[in-house]
């Protein structure tokens, strides 16, 4: 059985731990009220985009730019986004089973693969493994550059045609405790089903069709990687908030169990001293 100390010396370190967690709880409260309205005023913005792309590329032929271009999917590449940081519940392995899925599915369909790697956490799982890493980015404060920065480097390599698919994982956030996971084809960019209407409507375009496109394509990809930053950013911090919180409700149950199981101990060493004392009384009188 542990000692008065011994209990005495864990309920301390499980309160300081309670202290942690609840700073750290707080903390994370804080960082997800400025990303949840940093991801409300950017999403409806980065949809419109998406929507206006999509109808766009839809009555556009193929072959108008390179970003259209359907190849044979000989080599792939995925993007993983997780956090810098742990401590936030199963968000980073969530996406880390997502991608490792993935690459299982497409091992034989790619002739080449490799991955770009955005969060330090993402880094430090993949570079373990034996597959090529293309580009990699710690995000610290999610920003159009760091956005701009992935989405020049990969469009300039589909347009050179280094690789043929481009594959995003990342978390959308939904709520401090509820984040969907995504597995987003990017390029080349999806048509959407069209019918007839759409077909035979006709647009007039200022500037001309293909400024257009090489204007509005590039923008919109480094949109998305904006808005995936955010997400991402948003949904780790909830959930961060959300594992807090939970382990300092665990920690305040042990301090409640140790406390009990400490007062017991210490009851039960009085008792003994008391019969002890009352055991040598009887003995001095007799």
């Amino acid at each position: 059985m542990a000692s008065l100390k011994d209990l005495k010396n864990r309920i301390v370190s499980v309160q300081k731990t309670e202290q942690i967690t609840s700073a750290m709880r707080m903390v994370a409260a804080a960082k997800l009220r400025r990303a949840q309205s940093d991801i409300i005023a950017a999403r409806p913005y980065a949809i419109k985009t998406n929507d206006v792309l999509i109808s766009l590329v839809t009555r556009t032929n193929p072959d108008m730019h390179p970003l259209l271009r359907v190849r044979e999917p000989k080599r792939g590449i995925l993007v993983v986004v997780a956090s810098d940081r742990g401590l936030c519940g199963s968000f980073n392995q969530n996406v880390f089973r997502k991608a490792d899925a993935f690459i299982a599915a497409n091992r034989d369909r790619y002739n080449e693969f490799s991955l770009v790697l955005v969060g330090k956490r993402s880094i430090d799982y993949f570079k373990r493994k034996n597959i090529p890493i293309r580009k990699s980015a710690v995000i610290g404060i999610p920003t159009y550059e760091l956005a701009s920065e992935l989405g020049n480097n990969l469009i300039e390599g589909y347009i050179k045609e280094e690789f043929d698919e481009l594959t995003i994982i990342f978390n959308e956030f939904k709520s401090a405790m509820t984040q969907i996971l995504h597995e987003d084809r990017v390029l080349p960019v999806e048509r959407m089903e069209s019918d007839d209407e759409m077909i035979n409507v006709e647009y007039l375009y200022e500037p001309s069709e293909d400024v257009l496109l090489d204007a509005l394509l590039p923008m919109s990809l480094k949109i998305f990687f904006y808005r995936a930053l955010l997400e991402s950013a948003a949904s780790e911090h909830g959930a961060r908030m959300t594992a807090m919180e939970s382990a300092s409700g665990n920690a305040a149950d042990m301090i409640e169990k140790l406390s009990i199981k400490y007062n017991r101990a210490r009851q039960a060493a009085i008792t003994t001293e008391l019969m002890e004392v009352v055991s040598g009384a009887e003995a001095l009188k007799g």
